[in-house]
């Protein structure tokens, strides 16, 4: 064997290894929430176990990672500004591909669009891009993450419910941080030592636990809908990448920051989706089948997508 091969086999091995160690902890973190849901659920209380952990997560734990993120000396938005263009140009793309489809697959648009449009860049994304990319890469994700959410509780309500209420968004706990910590980031203030401290513990509970409430999820997998759910499983990484790479191209982003986009864009249908749609009774057991087969495919997709970025 020449050198030329060792060396080439030795990379190969190097960037397979790194995809598992990035995969890996993820898919063991899913599996225990699935194993602790099959195992300690009675006869009528399906996700019952979940719903205050689920609530504090919201309300407290992403808010203080969000907000820790933000105010750290390293975080500048600016930086970030092509992402957040990109991140939702995928969003918005990903609607316009999707929506003639709806006819062709006989499901409403309601219900099938916001789930191709609004992915999981919480659960998935933030957890993935701190192990693939590092500190830097949760940065760009949670900024991306930022942009779905804004969108998602705005433009997607009004998709799903044109006569819902957005109102609401200000009282975000997520959007309050947000706007609470980009304040902060500008004002070029420093967080006293013990605060940081303590916020960065509780921002630290959140990633394992969306990954375990993800899990948790996963644990009724409902086939009925399994066909629209296959549609959606692939189409969801599909058009994000139709739209993210000519993107990337266009404004000649690096390669770090198209791994950044590629990432997001690839990410399954959010959990959030069905919650919404079991909100405003839009066929929620059809958007079940959709976020949860797209979420069991991504198992497929995260680590081929890695093997070409990373």
């Amino acid at each position: 064997m020449s050198a030329d091969n060792m060396f080439a086999d030795t990379m190969l091995y190097s960037l397979l290894e790194r995809i598992f160690a990035t995969v890996f902890p993820l898919v063991v973190i899913v599996l225990v929430g699935v194993i602790y849901a099959r195992r300690h659920r009675g006869e009528n209380r399906h996700h019952a176990d979940m719903a205050v952990s689920n609530r504090i997560n919201i309300d407290i734990f992403v808010p203080c990672l969000i907000f820790s993120v933000m105010a750290s000396k390293d975080f500048s938005l600016g930086a970030y500004a092509t992402l957040i263009i990109g991140a939702a140009l995928v969003i918005m793309g990903s609607g316009l591909i999707t929506l003639p489809l709806c006819k062709v697959l006989g499901v409403s648009r309601k219900t099938f669009v916001p789930p191709m449009m609004f992915n999981n860049s919480g659960n998935l994304g933030l957890p993935l891009a701190l192990l693939a990319f590092g500190e830097q890469g949760l940065a760009a994700a949670i900024a991306m993450f930022l942009v779905s959410n804004l969108l998602h509780f705005s433009l997607g309500n009004y998709i799903i419910n044109d006569q819902a209420n957005t109102k609401s968004l200000l009282s975000n706990p997520i959007i309050i941080a947000t706007v609470a910590g980009l304040i902060w980031n500008l004002t070029g203030f420093t967080l006293p030592e013990y605060i940081a401290t303590a916020l960065d513990m509780l921002g630290q509970i959140a990633i394992p636990l969306m990954l375990f409430s993800l899990g948790v999820r996963m644990s009724e997998v409902d086939f009925t809908y399994w066909k629209i759910g296959l549609y959606g499983a692939v189409l969801s990484p599909l058009s994000g990448i139709i739209v993210a790479l000519p993107f990337a191209w266009a404004v000649d982003l690096s390669d770090q920051y198209t791994g950044y986009l590629v990432l997001f864009a690839v990410m399954p249908p959010a959990v959030l989706n069905f919650m919404l749609a079991e909100r405003y009774q839009q066929q929620p057991q059809i958007v079940a089948s959709v976020v949860l087969l797209g979420n069991i495919a991504s198992l497929v997709f995260v680590p081929v997508t890695l093997f070409f970025i990373l």
